[in-house]
């Protein structure tokens, strides 16, 4: 396919950001403005920059914090797109801003539409013990995630994938997914369906606190817990004997429970869990205030090897 020459403005942050502004630098669309976020300093920032891409490649970088304010529509409506593009933005862009460009304006999500509308889609996959997620490519409408898809791409979800894993997974998809896109779309022949809505769900933006661990839960919920907040989100935790324990990692191969359930204990230099369903959850990483925690750790605390979780 010939190359494109079409005007583009892109909201973008994150990894999924820089991938999606590469792809369209690399088939060599002209992006005329790039609208991003400004780092916050209470955020673990471990994401490549969009605003240093824009930098390399002399292209304008705004960070405003309403992109539908007035004087942030009438900069992108100067810019004459053909097309917006939002690549992990984090805020929704009102009417005004949708009915600028020429070809309409397109979001890249982080799940396989209509499952996982809203936030966060990644982690709630892993949280719900889904075995695939993706990306998917589709026309913005003022409702969120709810616009005509354009494709998707799939990765698997392995049972004991990180949701910082398959973030990983999903952003080498959305990269794949744009690649065959983008061209068909700003050639005026890419195929747009329907989304059904009653087929999927939406989902809401998780907090610390949601990482509460509950003990009477099966061993492989706890464990989608686990690892669907695992670092670099804030982790996964319990109260025990009036210390907050992060459980950063663990591992899950459904062997079965060694003794009374619930309890934590110790063996052979390796933290275990048996679990109220008679399943045995193995706990590899272990922290208070952030410092990692080992047996000798855990018996200097704790005054014990093993634990009652009831």
């Amino acid at each position: 396919m010939s190359a494109i020459a079409k005007r583009a403005v892109v909201f973008a942050y994150h990894d999924v950001g820089v991938r999606g502004l590469s792809v369209l630098l690399a088939l060599g669309v002209d992006v005329r403005l790039v609208v991003t976020h400004d780092d916050d300093p209470a955020e673990t920032i471990w994401f490549s920059s969009v605003a240093e891409l824009a930098a390399l490649n002399d292209i304008p970088v705004i960070a405003p914090p309403d992109p539908n304010a007035a004087d942030v529509v009438e900069r992108v409506r100067a810019c004459q797109p053909d097309v917006l593009f939002s690549f992990y933005y984090r805020h929704m862009l009102g009417a005004e801003l949708l009915q600028i460009p020429v070809i309409g304006a397109y979001n890249l999500h982080g799940s396989l539409l209509p499952k996982y509308r809203g936030r966060v889609p990644v982690n709630w996959a892993v949280l719900q013990g889904e075995t695939e997620t993706g990306a998917s490519l589709h026309r913005m409408e003022i409702k969120p995630d709810a616009g005509a898809l354009v494709g998707q791409q799939a990765v698997a979800i392995l049972p004991n994938d990180t949701a910082h894993v398959v973030f990983r997974k999903v952003t080498c998809a959305a990269e794949q997914l744009l690649l065959r896109c983008v061209p068909l779309l700003l050639n005026g022949v890419a195929q747009e369906t329907a989304l059904d809505l009653s087929a999927g769900s939406y989902f809401g933006g998780r907090r610390p606190e949601d990482g509460r661990i509950d003990w009477h839960r099966p061993a492989s919920t706890i464990h989608n817990l686990i690892r669907a907040v695992a670092p670099p989100y804030p982790g996964a935790f319990f109260i025990i004997k009036g210390t907050r324990l992060q459980v950063l990692g663990s591992y899950y191969r459904a062997l079965p429970a060694l003794g009374q359930a619930p309890r934590l204990y110790w063996q052979d230099g390796h933290c275990r869990a048996d679990c109220v369903d008679k399943r045995r959850l193995e706990l590899t990483a272990l922290a208070i205030d952030g410092k990692a925690l080992d047996e000798r750790g855990f018996q200097a605390r704790f005054g014990a090897a093993e634990v009652d979780l009831t």
